[in-house]
């Protein structure tokens, strides 16, 4: 199959000058020709699929474009992703595989083009759905449908390795040329040090994914387990309605789907030490949590709410985009007005999580509902108190579970 390989990678080389810092990975991509993909597509094992006639129609320019967005769903896991939002959400089907990866242009257009690199025909954005800018796929994927706006997208396809969904050109697991799950982590490891080495000159979007990759948050789905499958099994009527998985009382009317009925996830309670003792590198990596832990619920921001906290707590906050959270403080620490403030919330939490140095009196009772301490590391030799330098705080009580969060620095030295 003729394809114009030098058209192709001085195209490839023109995207590495673009933008420097995404150049390990764009050649870590293997080229493979086809006629079954309609334009440029990724698989999973870093294979990229290219069509021989639109090399030939596309500019060198264009073409540049197109590597950096391939690339790009790659590297920030969007099969990986969409796999689990699909596990989530109940969402079946090459229709909704298809709402995932216009979701995921998105995440990535929104900031990819200009300072050298032309946008390519036929990019999708935000602005073109008539949603705001700076956001994440799975927050895009709940804000439209397949409808009017978007019955023009229908031949968008970058492959497998931006929505999950094998295609019939996979080369599969077995295939020549992949890189292995290894061979992946070490690439993105190195376009994250390119970017925290010089974050000036990548956008935004791109800085939040590298500090991610250095500093990867803790896995909260796993961790509110019980708070997860409580709140989905509860007894009482469900709160949304989907397609994803059909009524059972279709059965009784043929021709028909019923939509049912989907419970929400829980609701938590982000409780947030700001005393003096935390550092600007720990609170860094709390926010880097509390976006993680919106994740694990789903996507559904207004689930989770964020209690800033020293000696006392006097506000709560929903939380709208974690980078605009205010966490203020620095004075001394009792996360008890925390856990109280938090508790009497209304709804109440499903579940509490505390993001904490440790050196705090706690609850003298087990809150009703469950709860996890994050706690930033301290040394037993350290001083905890300027009167007593041999004063070491109590642990946490043995009805919360307690996991360890390295601060965004101390992980990407």
């Amino acid at each position: 199959m003729r394809i114009d390989l030098d058209k192709l990678f001085a195209a490839r080389l023109q995207a590495a000058r673009a933008r420097p810092y995404l150049a390990t990975a764009l050649f870590a991509l293997h080229v493979v020709p086809s006629r079954g993909v309609p334009t440029m597509a990724v698989d999973r094992h870093w294979r990229c699929y290219v069509s021989p006639g639109f090399v030939d129609r596309t500019s060198v320019e264009e073409l540049a474009g197109v590597w950096v967005h391939e690339v790009s769903h790659l590297l920030r896991d969007h099969h990986g992703r969409s796999d689990r939002v699909a596990r989530e959400r109940g969402l079946t089907g090459p229709a909704e595989r298809l709402r995932m990866n216009i979701a995921a242009d998105c995440e990535i257009n929104d900031d990819a083009f200009g300072d050298g690199l032309v946008r390519p025909e036929g990019a999708v954005d935000p602005e073109f759905l008539r949603l705001p800018d700076g956001q994440l796929m799975e927050d895009y994927l709940r804000q439209f449908r397949l409808g009017r706006l978007t019955e023009s997208l229908a031949w968008l396809d970058c492959g497998s390795g931006a929505d999950g969904l094998d295609r019939e050109w996979d080369l599969g697991p077995d295939g020549a040329d992949g890189l292995s799950e290894q061979e992946r982590d070490a690439v993105r490891f190195r376009v994250a040090r390119g970017i925290n080495a010089r974050p000036g000159n990548a956008p935004k979007g791109w800085r939040r994914w590298a500090e991610q990759v250095f500093h990867p948050p803790q896995p909260w789905r796993e961790l509110l387990g019980a708070a997860v499958r409580s709140a989905t099994s509860a007894g009482g009527a469900g709160e949304d309605y989907t397609y994803g998985r059909p009524s059972r009382r279709s059965a009784g009317t043929p021709g028909v789907v019923l939509p049912s009925l989907r419970r929400r996830p829980p609701r938590v309670a982000v409780v947030v030490d700001t005393s003096g003792s935390v550092s600007d590198a720990e609170l860094g990596s709390a926010l880097l949590e509390v976006a993680a832990i919106a994740r694990a619920v789903g996507g559904r921001r207004d689930l989770v709410s964020v209690v800033p906290c020293d000696a006392s707590a006097r506000v709560t906050h929903s939380l709208c985009r974690d980078e605009g959270i205010p966490l203020v403080g620095g004075g001394g620490t009792d996360l008890r007005a925390g856990f109280a403030k938090a508790l009497r919330s209304r709804p109440a939490p499903d579940a509490v999580v505390v993001l904490t140095d440790g050196q705090t009196p706690w609850p003298a009772t087990r809150p009703a509902c469950r709860t996890v301490v994050g706690l930033f590391p301290r040394e037993r030799s350290r001083s905890y108190d300027e009167d007593d330098p041999d004063y070491v705080p109590d642990t946490p009580p043995d009805w919360a579970r307690v996991v360890v969060i390295e601060s965004a620095a101390g992980a990407g030295g």
